[in-house]
């Protein structure tokens, strides 16, 4: 079955921290949620704009999904010249077969909703919260088992097997979120949309989304070529702590890389890392926090953001901190199968000589933390959050937002596509 990972043997049940802050289930944001399932929960939200911080945000994200695509830049200035087209090793006429095997299972109507042009813009209205607020294609928790198994084999041909265990983690961590506040329409397990962009090819380009709460993949495929960008991957809590899946915890590689890499530099480059001392900082400029992003920068349709260099650079690191580096980076590339994984790493350490890490909060062993690693070629962030379910107005260890960026146009494979014009004397339109 394509829902079947092997998972270490779980550690025996303990009480996570997060336990001291599970949320007043009589209150009524939560038994008008039990109350409701995915499509009258977004429905409420949109039509009574409550709460009025995220309708503001979700107001302001329909707005940026009117900018023309331009990509993610340090300066509002897109590079040109930094991908090219090459074999990655991609098993793409797996990953075709397997997604027309998904495709011949769908009704007429599930497939005209699934499959989208390649160049639309319903690209970019993938986003992370519970909210179902871009309902495209088809939702898991809405098909039979067997059309569910056959959209989680495509994921699991598209992705290594650990990116695909990752994957499967945060949608067992969201089922236990739905469990722990009662609300299992809501959120569960299987609360995921899945559309193709294009139509599967082993020769021309196309690609496919899934998205929902703390899991947003957008992987665009060309010939044995992938990129997988963005994506977003959270947690809130980060662990199960009973039940069948008890011991399932994700994110734990990055959090734990990302700290040793800031206790390990010397006290001068900590000092130039190190951006901002509180998480949130009064000397933070207006919009550098935000109720629902908090620190970081590139999330749902951020696709134009300036994002400047800060921090350190790789270049100065001593080697043993560029190593650490790249096992951070190697984390956040693990949904790409092995080989394509090698050649987008060996991408990033070239450009170590424009690299930069940069971190906000403290760097104890308890201390919640944001960092950033950033280059012309890849963005990755991670953040812990306060709390939205759970009941922390501190950012704490339990609630976690990770997120990837391929900047200069990278995102949605569309630095690419004029190259592939080019070569195969097409024409690809993107507007947004």
């Amino acid at each position: 079955m394509a829902n079947e990972v092997d998972t270490p043997a779980p550690a025996p049940a303990q009480e996570g921290e997060y336990r001291k802050h599970l949320p007043d289930l009589t209150s009524p944001r939560f038994t008008t949620m039990q109350k409701q399932d995915a499509h009258e929960y977004a429905a409420a939200f949109i039509q009574s704009g409550v709460p009025p911080w995220l309708h503001g945000l979700y107001l302001h994200w329909r707005k940026l999904f009117q900018e023309p695509f331009k990509g993610v830049t340090n300066d509002g200035t897109v590079r040109p010249g930094l991908f090219t087209l090459q074999d990655e090793g991609m098993p793409i006429e797996t990953i075709v077969t397997t997604t027309n095997a998904l495709l011949t299972l769908l009704s007429p109507a599930q497939r005209a909703a699934t499959q989208y042009h390649i160049d639309s813009p319903e690209w970019r209205t993938w986003s992370n919260p519970e909210f179902l607020l871009s309902n495209k294609g088809i939702r898991l928790d809405e098909l039979t088992p067997p059309t569910r198994d056959a959209v989680l084999a495509v994921l699991a041909a598209s992705l290594s097997p650990e990116g695909y265990a990752k994957a499967i983690g945060a949608m067992r961590i969201n089922g236990f979120l739905g469990e722990l506040v009662g609300a299992p329409r809501v959120c569960n397990e299987y609360s995921y949309n899945f559309v193709v962009f294009g139509s599967p090819s082993t020769t021309a380009p196309w690609g496919f989304s899934f998205y929902g709460h703390h899991l947003c993949l957008n992987i665009f495929f060309y010939k044995t070529q992938a990129v997988i960008s963005p994506w977003f991957t959270g947690a809130e809590p980060n662990v199960i702590d009973v039940g069948p899946y008890a011991g399932t915890r994700i994110l734990q590689a990055e959090e734990r890389l990302g700290l040793e890499l800031m206790q390990a530099l010397p006290a001068a480059q900590r000092d130039t890392a190190q951006i901002y001392a509180q998480l949130r900082d009064p000397a933070m400029p207006r919009g550098r926090w935000n109720h629902d992003d908090q620190r970081h920068l590139c999330g749902a349709y951020r696709d134009n953001r300036v994002v400047p260099y800060e921090g350190v650079q790789v270049s100065a690191m001593a080697p043993a901190q560029q190593a650490t580096v790249e096992a951070i980076l190697e984390a956040y590339l693990v949904y790409l199968p092995a080989r394509a994984r090698g050649v987008r790493m060996a991408q990033l350490r070239a450009w170590f000589g424009e690299t930069y890490f940069c971190w906000i909060g403290g760097y104890g062993d308890e201390d919640p933390f944001y960092y950033r690693i950033q280059s012309p070629v890849v963005i990755v962030e991670f953040d812990h959050h306060s709390g939205v379910f759970l009941t922390n107005s501190e950012p704490a260890k339990f609630h976690i937002h990770t997120l990837l960026r391929t900047p200069n146009g990278g995102d949605y494979g569309m630095a690419l596509r004029p190259l592939i014009a080019g070569s195969e004397e097409q024409l690809f339109l993107w507007e947004g």
